[in-house]
């Protein structure tokens, strides 16, 4: 492509989990596909695992310190106090790199680098991943002139800013070939990247009612690092010793790529990932989180017939030992779920948000940004 001869810079701005900041990489990645002379800089929180992500990408990043403004009490007025300090550190940020484009992938840590580019009037655009708004977004949407969304039933949110693009992901999820329906029959289970001590429980739980199909099942486990050694021995102590425990993924689509029905949260990366590799799946949304957003994610598949949906109220060992056997039994279920997927499934989010992001770079070439 021609339409960019000197070199530009972005800021890519989101986190305060690996959920926002791996759609981050995603679109990252195409834009240097499309435009190999970009300078592309991650801006973050300071939670250590965004830090460890983006060290291993080898991406430059720069933390701001940064809170969510979800909680009561003490914790709401530490996090309000954070935001004028986050905004003068991403006005100074602007200041001395002077990106041509700020693009916000939700989080916490998106708000304030949004704000001080539209104080300065810069380039920006921001993307929603959940179904319902978050706050941060909702917060922001006078300050954009442009809103990508995942799904299209949350264009309603936004009017006519609002464009249907779809969530990015890593493109080794759309590269995933069907399952074949063969023993043993996969499990991927996981929290997101901080791990749920509420699966892991409820999992280990469950482990000794699934002793008479022990072997035709095989087991993958994300437990997070603070429950990670109980999660392991449980699973010897109940003689599930092939079953395969670790901290972490970083190479989540190779685990996608063995699954035969995951069971996770509905974080909106782990929806936009399922969807992508049009795996099915059981959600169990958080149901602390902000809004109860993860419900409504999970519904969202769940309405059509993409996904099944226990909420946490609801589950317990027998019940999800029932849910594990009946899918084990029944194939033709996850079929089922995978066909629905489809219908889900937008061709290459990332290819069209960077694509977008690079017009609105040349559009806005060279003139001061008012929108």
């Amino acid at each position: 492509m021609s339409g960019i001869k000197e070199k530009k810079k972005i800021f890519i701005c989101g986190g305060g989990t690996g959920g926002h900041l791996y759609p981050a990489l995603a679109v990252g990645q195409k834009l240097r596909q499309k435009e190999p002379n970009l300078e592309i800089i991650y801006i973050g929180s300071d939670r250590p695992i965004e830090k460890e992500i983006m060290t291993k990408y080898g991406e430059k990043f720069i933390s701001l310190k940064i809170a969510g403004l979800q909680g009561r009490g003490l914790k709401t007025i530490f996090s309000i106090s954070l935001i004028p300090i986050g905004i003068v550190k991403s006005i100074y940020l602007l200041l001395k790199y002077q990106p041509n484009l700020v693009i916000g992938f939700g989080g916490y840590s998106s708000g304030p680098m949004i704000l001080a580019a539209w104080l300065l009037r810069k380039p920006r655009i921001i993307l929603e991943q959940n179904v319902r708004p978050g706050l941060t977004n909702r917060l922001l949407r006078p300050f954009v002139p442009k809103v990508i969304t995942a799904f299209e039933t949350t264009l309603t949110y936004f009017g006519r800013k609002g464009i249907h693009l779809g969530n990015p992901v890593r493109p080794d999820f759309y590269l995933l070939e069907p399952r074949k329906k063969q023993l043993p029959f996969t499990l991927l289970i996981f929290g997101g990247s901080q791990g749920s001590h509420f699966l892991n429980q409820l999992m280990i739980n469950t482990l000794p009612l699934l002793q008479p199909v022990r072997e035709k099942i095989k087991i993958i486990h994300q437990t997070g690092s603070k429950d990670y050694l109980w999660v392991k021995n449980a699973y010897a102590d109940f003689s599930f010793e092939s079953a395969e425990v670790v901290p972490f993924f970083f190479e989540m689509a190779q685990k996608f790529k063995q699954a035969d029905l995951i069971i996770c949260r509905a974080g909106a990366t782990s929806i936009a990932e399922i969807i992508a590799s049009l795996r099915a799946s059981l959600l169990i949304p958080f149901a602390q989180a902000a809004e109860n957003h993860q419900y409504w994610n999970a519904y969202e598949l769940f309405s059509r017939g993409a996904a099944d949906l226990m909420l946490e109220k609801e589950a317990s060992p027998e019940k999800l030992s029932q849910k594990i056997t009946d899918y084990l039994n029944h194939p033709e279920k996850i079929e089922s779920m995978e066909a629905k997927l489809k219908n889900l499934r937008k061709p290459d989010p990332a290819e069209k948000i960077a694509s977008l992001c690079l017009d609105t770079l040349r559009i806005n070439k060279g003139r001061t940004f008012n929108g």
